[in-house]
């Protein structure tokens, strides 16, 4: 069900709010770039800044402008089991075709916690489940093991998105899982690798610039053309490598100003993009052909 080019949205803001008729737009342009899927209220798109109400509302524009054509993943994962749960209650009552699900941050349970937590929420939803294994952020790493248990123990969760930066993490992960469980980089820069070792795609940030490029370029490796797909990779390098210049998604929020799809505002604890990174981002944005 899940595989390709899934862009992880970012959440338009403009005067505090979410501006929902910036954010269904961008929503039916991936729509119509060929995007295999998308991900709203992940980290792109700013979740632990949304209410639970904007949560919910984010997740029901988003049902709404996909209409049934591609799937929904809604994320919804927190650092609070019970609160996790909430989210994911309201995100399948919005309609979401499945969930992300973040490995709980700055508690750093242990790979049995993991376990329990994950398995409590599956429990409360019948929606197909991914993890999201982000050491980075969550400063905890579920292991393979952890993975094989609960995939075991809960056949709902059914994948990975892998943004350890790890690549022999797929090869590790398909030795514990097999093949039926759906691998998919958290990273753009590593998809195209990822993808060699036998990820099925990637939950992209690139994506929300250049849908029609990475749809592409997933639609090549899904057929095994690494070589086209490796010209796609290198023309987008330069985004892949410098929307990251600071912290996600502040870059690709300003970027995705400069192709007038939204306003850049991020909400606090974020900051505007400082005036050295506008200029590698436009620069970046300039290099892929983007912004003329």
């Amino acid at each position: 069900m899940f595989k390709g080019s899934i862009t992880a949205l970012i959440t338009p803001f403009e005067g505090g709010k979410v501006d929902e008729v910036r954010f269904q737009d961008l929503v039916a342009r991936q729509v119509a770039g060929g995007s295999h899927g998308v991900v709203p209220c992940g980290t792109t798109g700013e979740a632990p800044c949304l209410t639970p109400d904007e949560h919910e509302r984010v997740v029901t524009l988003t049902v709404e402008a996909v209409a049934g054509r591609i799937p929904v993943i809604a994320g919804a994962g927190t650092n609070y089991t019970e609160k996790t749960i909430a989210l994911v209650r309201r995100s399948e009552a919005a309609g979401a075709d499945g969930l992300l699900i973040v490995t709980p941050y700055y508690n750093r349970p242990s790979q049995e916690g993991l376990f329990q937590h994950f398995k409590a929420v599956a429990g409360a939803t019948g929606l197909p489940i991914l993890i999201y294994n982000i050491p980075g952020r969550s400063a905890v790493d579920m292991t393979p093991e952890t993975m094989a248990r609960l995939n075991e123990a809960c056949p709902t969760i059914i994948g990975v998105k892998d943004a350890t930066g790890d690549l022999d993490r797929v090869e590790a992960q398909k030795k514990a899982l097999g093949d039926e469980f759906v691998q998919l980089s958290g990273d753009d820069i590593t998809a195209l690798e990822f993808a060699r070792r036998g990820g099925k795609g990637c939950v992209s940030v690139t994506a929300n610039l250049a849908p029609e490029a990475l749809s592409k370029f997933q639609n090549l490796c899904l057929g095994g053309d690494f070589e086209g797909a490796a010209k796609i990779h290198e023309s987008l390098t330069p985004l892949h490598q410098d929307l990251f210049v600071e912290t996600n998604p502040v870059p690709v929020k300003y970027a995705a100003s400069l192709l007038g799809l939204c306003c850049p505002d991020v909400r606090l604890p974020l900051a505007p993009l400082q005036a050295a990174s506008r200029e590698v981002v436009k620069a970046a944005l300039k290099k892929t052909g983007l912004l003329k």
